[in-house]
Parts: C-alpha cells; sequence; structure tokens
C-alpha cells in the first residue's frame, strides 16, 4: 500500500472498508448535522447527469473484482465527497461520492454518505433509496437506520419511519434507547394507545423513569383519562418530592379539575420544599377565589407578588386582568397595593411604573398615575404611550406649566406624533402664546391628514387661536372646517358663535349654532350663557335674561354675573344690573370694564 493511502486510511479510522475487507462497514460514522444556512439543492438535471455517469460506472466495475488501486481511488474520491459536504458544497460532494459508489457501490458508508448529502440538497427519493440500501448492506449499524427513519419522517411517511425504528430495535444491539423515538412517533401520528404501549416496554427495560410517566401523562390528558392522568403525576410527586415542577404541575392539574382539597394538599407541599415559591402561592390563590375566599386569595397573591421570582412579565399580565375588571370597589384596593409591590420589588423596571400608572389611572389616582409614569420614562424613554398618557393627565388636570414641559421634552423624542404637537400649542394657548399655539398647531395639523377627526380637532383649536391673534378670517375659516366634519362639535360651536357675538358679526349664524347646542345641552350654563350673550347682541333682552337665568342655576361664574347685569340694565332695572355687577367682581374674573360699571352705574361695552 502507498504511503499515501496509509495516511488517508489514518485520516478516515473506520469511515470506509480496509484493504481486503471490501463490505466491511464502519461502526458509527457520524451524520453531518445540517447549518442553519440554506442547503445548495441540485437542479434536476445535474442530479440526472451525476446519477446516470454513476450507473455507467457502476455496469463497468460489475463483474471483475475491485482492485488495489481503484479501491484508493474510491477511498480518495470518499474523502473528498465528506470534505465537500461538511463545506456544504452539495454539489461537489455528490459529485465525489458517486464516483466513489461508482467503483464500489456494496459499501454501505458510501451509499449513507450519499444519502445524506441528497437528504441535505432536498432530492429525498434518492436520499430514501441510497439510505435503504446502507441498510440492507449493514443491518448491525443504528446510524443507518436512524439517517432512513428521518428521512421518512421528513416525507411524513411516519408508518415506514416507525417500521425502521422497530427493525431497529429489534436486530441492533443496544438500541432500546431508541423505544423512545418511536414512541414519539406515534404521538405525532396520533396512535396514542401505540405510544403507550411502546412507553411501557421501554419502563421494563429500563425501569422507572422521569420522563416516561410525565409523557405518559400527557398521553392520557390526550385521551381525557384524568385519572390515570393524575395517578402518573402522584408517581412523578411520590418519586421526585423535592422536584417541585412536578409537585406544582400536579397541583396545578388538581385545580383545574376543580379537585380542590388535593390541589391545596399538593401546592402546599410545593412550599414545604420551596416556601416562598411564587407558583404555588399563585395556585392557591386561584383556589381560594374560586372558592369566594377573597381575604385569602388576596393574601397568596400579594406573597407572590414580593417574590422576585416571579418575573415582572408575569405581575404585569396579572395586573392587566385587575384593569379589565375595572372600576370595581372590591378591586380597586387589592389592584393598588399589587401595583406598589410590584414598583417596589423591581425598582428597575420600566414596565412595573407603566402598569402601575395605568390602575392609578383608571381608578382616578392621576397625580399618582403620573408620577409613575415618570418614572417609567426616567427608564426607558422610548414608549410614546406612556409619553401621551403623562400628557393627557396634564391637560385634565389643568396643568399648563407641566403640558407644555412634557410636550416639549416629548417632541425631541417623537416629532412626528401630531397629537404631541396638539397638546403643545393647546399649552402655548392656555399660557397666552397665541402665536406659538399656532405654530404649533398648524404644524401637527399637517401630521394628521390620515386622521380627520383629529385635524378636526386641530382646526377647533386653531378657531381659538387665531381668534385670540384677531385674524377672525382664519379663526372663522377654522372653525367651520372642524364643524364640516363634525357638525355638532360642541367647542366650535360654542366657540365661534360667542366670538361671533363679541365681535358683532354674522349674528344669526352665531343664534343657529348656540341656539343648536342649547337644545342639545339645555342644562349646560356655558352653553346657556354664550346663547344669551347673542340673543342680547341681537337686541333680544328679555330672551337674553330667560337663557341666563337658567345658566344662573348652576353657575357661579362672574362673566355670566355680570352679563345677566348688562341684560338687567337694558330692560331698565339698574338696581339691580348694579347688585350683579357687585356680585361679578367680587366673584372675580370679570371684565375690564367691571369697575367703571359699578363706579358710574352705567352700562359700558
Amino acid at each position: 500500500m502507498s504511503q499515501k493511502s496509509a495516511f488517508i486510511l489514518l485520516l478516515l479510522g473506520l469511515l470506509v472498508a480496509s484493504p481486503g475487507h471490501a463490505q466491511r462497514q464502519p461502526s458509527a460514522p457520524a451524520i453531518s448535522k445540517p447549518s442553519p444556512a440554506k442547503p445548495k439543492k441540485l437542479s434536476r438535471k445535474e442530479r440526472k447527469e451525476l446519477a446516470r455517469r454513476a450507473e455507467i460506472e457502476v455496469v463497468q466495475s460489475q463483474g471483475r473484482q475491485l482492485s488495489e488501486k481503484d479501491r484508493e481511488i474510491s477511498e480518495s474520491f470518499f474523502v473528498d465527497g465528506i470534505r465537500y459536504l461538511l463545506l456544504e458544497d452539495y454539489n461537489k460532494a455528490l459529485e465525489r461520492l458517486l464516483k466513489a459508489y461508482a467503483l464500489n457501490p456494496a459499501n454501505a458508508a458510501i451509499n449513507y454518505k450519499i444519502a445524506e448529502t441528497n437528504m441535505l440538497s432536498g432530492n429525498l427519493q434518492d436520499a430514501t433509496n441510497f439510505a435503504q440500501a446502507a441498510v440492507k448492506l449493514d443491518s448491525k449499524n443504528a446510524y443507518y437506520h436512524l439517517l432512513l427513519a428521518q428521512i421518512y419522517g421528513s416525507q411524513k411517511q411516519y408508518d415506514q419511519a416507525a417500521q425502521v425504528y422497530t427493525t431497529l430495535i429489534r436486530d441492533v444491539p443496544d438500541s432500546g434507547y431508541y423505544l423512545f423515538n418511536l414512541a414519539d412517533l406515534y404521538i405525532t401520528q396520533g396512535k396514542l394507545n401505540e405510544a403507550l404501549s411502546t412507553f411501557n416496554q421501554a419502563e421494563k427495560q429500563f425501569g422507572p423513569l422521569d420522563e416516561i410517566s410525565f409523557k405518559r401523562q400527557q398521553i392520557y390528558l390526550k385521551q381525557n383519562n384524568l385519572d390515570k392522568a393524575l395517578q402518573e403525576g402522584e408517581k412523578l410527586v411520590q418519586a421526585n418530592p423535592d422536584e417541585v415542577r412536578y409537585v406544582l404541575a400536579q397541583a396545578q392539574m388538581y385545580a383545574a379539575n376543580n379537585r380542590f382539597p388535593d390541589a391545596i394538599r399538593v401546592a402546599e407541599q410545593a412550599l414545604k420544599a420551596e416556601p416562598e415559591n411564587p407558583q404555588a402561592r399563585m395556585i392557591l390563590a386561584d383556589i381560594y377565589r374560586q372558592q369566594n375566599n377573597p381575604t385569602e386569595s388576596q393574601k397568596q397573591i400579594k406573597l407572590a407578588f414580593e417574590s422576585p421570582a416571579l418575573d415582572v412579565d408575569n405581575k404585569v399580565r396579572i395586573l392587566v386582568d385587575y384593569i379589565k375588571q375595572l372600576p370595581n370597589p372590591a378591586l380597586t384596593q387589592p389592584a393598588l397595593e399589587l401595583a406598589a409591590i410590584t414598583t417596589r420589588v423591581h425598582p428597575k423596571e420600566a414596565k412595573a411604573f407603566a402598569i402601575a400608572g395605568d390602575i392609578q389611572t383608571v381608578t382616578d389616582h392621576k397625580a399618582e398615575a403620573r408620577s409613575n409614569y415618570m418614572k417609567a420614562i426616567r427608564l426607558d424613554n422610548s414608549r410614546f404611550q406612556i409619553w401621551q398618557q403623562v400628557v393627557l393627565i396634564d391637560a385634565e388636570l389643568n396643568q399648563t406649566d407641566s403640558l407644555l414641559r412634557h410636550t416639549d421634552q416629548a417632541l425631541e423624542l417623537f416629532p412626528n406624533q401630531a397629537p404631541l404637537w396638539f397638546y403643545n400649542g393647546v399649552a402655548h394657548i392656555l399660557r397666552k402664546d397665541a402665536k406659538k399655539g399656532v405654530k404649533s398647531l398648524e404644524y401637527g395639523r399637517k401630521l394628521a391628514t390620515d386622521n380627520p377627526e383629529l385635524q378636526a380637532q386641530f382646526d377647533t383649536q386653531l378657531g381659538d387661536a387665531y381668534h385670540e391673534l384677531k385674524d377672525y378670517a382664519k379663526s372663522d375659516a377654522a372653525y367651520d372646517a372642524a364643524l364640516v366634519f363634525d357638525a355638532n362639535n360642541a367647542q366650535a360651536l360654542n366657540n365661534y358663535s360667542y366670538y361671533l357675538s363679541l365681535r358683532g358679526e354674522k349674528l344669526e349664524k352665531a343664534k343657529e349654532m348656540s341656539g343648536k347646542l342649547v337644545k342639545q345641552n339645555p342644562d349646560n350654563d356655558t352653553y346657556l350663557d354664550t346663547y344669551g350673550w347673542v340673543l342680547y347682541k341681537m337686541k333680544d333682552y328679555a330672551g337674553a335674561r330667560q337663557q341666563l337665568e337658567k345658566a344662573l342655576k348652576t353657575s357661579r361664574d362672574a362673566t355670566v354675573v355680570e352679563h345677566y347685569g348688562d341684560v338687567l340694565y337694558q330692560l331698565g332695572e339698574k338696581e339691580k344690573a348694579q347688585a350683579e355687577w357687585e356680585r361679578a367682581q367680587k366673584l372675580g374674573g370679570a371684565s375690564p370694564l367691571i369697575d367703571r360699571k359699578i363706579k358710574d352705574k352705567k352700562l359700558y361695552e
């Protein structure tokens, strides 16, 4: 033998037959593991051509004994084929392996590697044929059986795959462990009884094993055989009293099937092993809830929440379930307490403070909610929804400085969010900076082209802002645009009609809009005041008096009182008018003319 040939054999070990034993095969050649990368598929034409050439060479080699030289050439092709297979170059790998096969077609290892290469390149039919040949040539090699079973499984030919495993277990020594593969294959096919029988066979061979009990339990559950499933669970618990996961699974199964005394017994067994186990606490909490024992249920939940082992995501999911049930007086305090525990146990988790803020928002603890939202933002400022909640609370609490500060901060991170520009514009308007307000509102409106409802809100605020800037044409146009989208827009109807009355313009239109609003909201003092003032400007003083007296039943606003005094003055009741002006002055917030009216006892407009 040449030195080169000896080196090749040393390199391969038992991969190929040694000289003089043409059909002796390797005991355990490794299956090359496919890479996550997509295999390089051979085209049909390439496979056909390679197979054709191999057939010619096989025919030519038949009838003559393999020479030493041919054996060395075959081995060389085989080594090259494996090298290209490891490099995932399946075209070259198959070309070399088929050349090795043409010289030595009775070599099981060559058939095996050709089968593997075909499988990895997607040619399952050829893979099947060569794997069958490998098994036939060496029926005692477990790896050949396993490859054939894998190929059948890839084609969903589960019956054939099961038969391969059966043959492997029967014919190959020390192959009993493959009973588990066979059982799993039966489960895949839905042949649950066959799977149970196979697991029983494995238990006879290997003795009681957790894996067998666990999988048998899962099969019994699929068969709706609860009693046997519970029996298997008890076996697992008794065999592994310190394995808490088995104990908890059994407790959960009892609880899910309303076997509450057993569930409590087993859950408490878990707590003896791990006193702070949060899953056991949650199981007990759910049992006590179903038994209408809210005090004990809440106690167990709180104990579970105190444990860092119950991760923040699970706590958030539980708190979300609380939110779905709020507002509910019975759940408000428990929800708030659990939220507080969550933030204390997980002080570096933004989601802990965010969910606490959500619960405080829906339970009307707005200031506390905003505080938790801001803590969440300090930990993670990337969530727009949390910024939005902060801004909404600012607006609801009428805290203009906070609204302006927070919208400015949020817009640095989310400059394309139209709602932030809306509230930023509102904040500027409330701070008497209508010019900046218009700038923010006009920019935000352009971002809301796909949201007509939000555009209408922008138009309404622009109507107010342009009025403050005395750009009445743009103010009227903005209100008209808002009312095109929603003819019942209360803010637009009220403010538009009121500002028209102050200007003394389009009073019939103002009367129509404000009258419509009062008809829809007959007890709203703000709308009644606007309607009364429009009538006043139209010199319908009796009608104005009627509307303003309705408004004053619920309002102590200085503007409404002053308007009422003006109406009384126009009706000739000057002493009553003087009394109303003085009352408006004491309330604070009346017009700049109030002092002159009182001093001169005369109406000024």
